[in-house]
């Protein structure tokens, strides 16, 4: 056998590239016009490549309307397995462009966990691992391991999100609610001794979070309290600051106050703490290897949770779960 008829049968049979992109980006923009602008195209040109592809499989791919397109049923499972394998050639791309670092630990988190939680921690990773350079991105998005250069996630959800084949999920710590002023707030007009005394001061909160004053309020039995007034932030940290600030009382987590009621910068009127579903979760990908530095990091991150909620079990204190009232 010739050396070019053995080549000739390991050739691979693939579609042309630019016609599979510019299928996944219409499929994942149900239209041709999004597509072409993603692409840097013409419309024009997405909707050849389509049909070129169509006509290389001998398929519809999609269903062409009057209001738009979309895809057949063979057209969306077709559009699945195209969006995974652009996707792990995208993630390897990049990964062999960055060449990172294997002492770079990149976080993305909100912005009040960082701000509250784990940046005044962070001194201690840094004693106990300084070879280990940290890089915090904030935001309220889950990370997209597939899409972004993140090595893991810290966000909030209601239920546990469940391992799936892409992702790990470890759990940190729950959430729980009380309000919380500056102390000098106490001394002013009207009184902060019972629940029902809100309904006189300004209410902080983040524009996050909207259920977590009527949640404790309604545990409080002051639910004729209108939760959503008062003071709305765009995130939790500049509320913190704000009840810092003697501007009115904010509903708090407790693991981001907990220092503050401590050293005094703020106290908690009430004693009833709410706990909800939700809590904090660290996440990494599951599909790959995990690198010494995550495995560091996520040893660190769990003692340091571990720590705060035996304090808080230590602490006691009069709690209520209205899941389970």
């Amino acid at each position: 056998m010739s050396k070019t008829h053995a080549w000739g049968r390991l050739m691979r049979r693939l579609p042309p590239l630019n016609a599979l992109r510019a299928f996944e980006a219409a499929a994942r923009n149900t239209s041709f016009t999004r597509a072409a602008r993603e692409l840097c195209v013409t419309q024009g040109a997405v909707s050849r490549h389509v049909g070129a592809l169509e006509d290389w499989l001998k398929i519809k791919l999609f269903e062409r309307g009057r209001y738009g397109i979309e895809l057949t049923s063979q057209g969306a499972v077709y559009f699945r397995t195209i969006k995974n394998a652009l996707d792990q050639i995208e993630y390897g791309s990049q990964q062999l462009r960055q060449s990172p670092d294997e002492n770079r630990l990149r976080i993305k988190l909100p912005p009040t966990f960082a701000i509250r939680w784990l940046v005044p921690r962070l001194a201690r990773f840094h004693a106990l691992h300084p070879n280990i350079d940290v890089q915090i991105t904030t935001s309220h998005q889950r990370a997209d391991f597939d899409r972004e250069d993140v090595d893991v996630s810290i966000h909030s959800e209601a239920h546990h999100p469940g391992d799936s084949a892409d992702s790990r999920y470890l759990y940190l710590f729950g959430e729980t609610l009380l309000p919380v002023c500056a102390p000098g707030l106490l001394q002013k007009e009207p009184a902060l001794s019972e629940p029902g005394d809100l309904a006189g001061h300004v209410l902080l909160c983040s524009m996050n979070r909207p259920m977590d004053w009527p949640t404790w309020l309604e545990a409080a039995q002051a639910g004729h309290i209108d939760g959503n007034s008062g003071l709305k932030f765009e995130n939790a940290a500049l509320a913190y600051q704000a009840a810092t600030d003697q501007l009115g009382v904010m509903v708090a987590q407790l693991a981001f106050v907990n220092d503050d009621l401590a050293s005094g910068r703020l106290v908690a009127p009430f004693r009833l703490r709410v706990t909800t579903p939700g809590a904090y979760y660290l996440a990494y990908r599951a599909d790959v290897p995990k690198p010494a530095r995550i495995q560091t990091f996520e040893g660190w991150i769990l003692a340091e949770a571990d720590a705060m909620n035996r304090q808080f079990a230590d602490q006691g204190g009069q709690e209520k779960n209205p899941a389970k009232q």
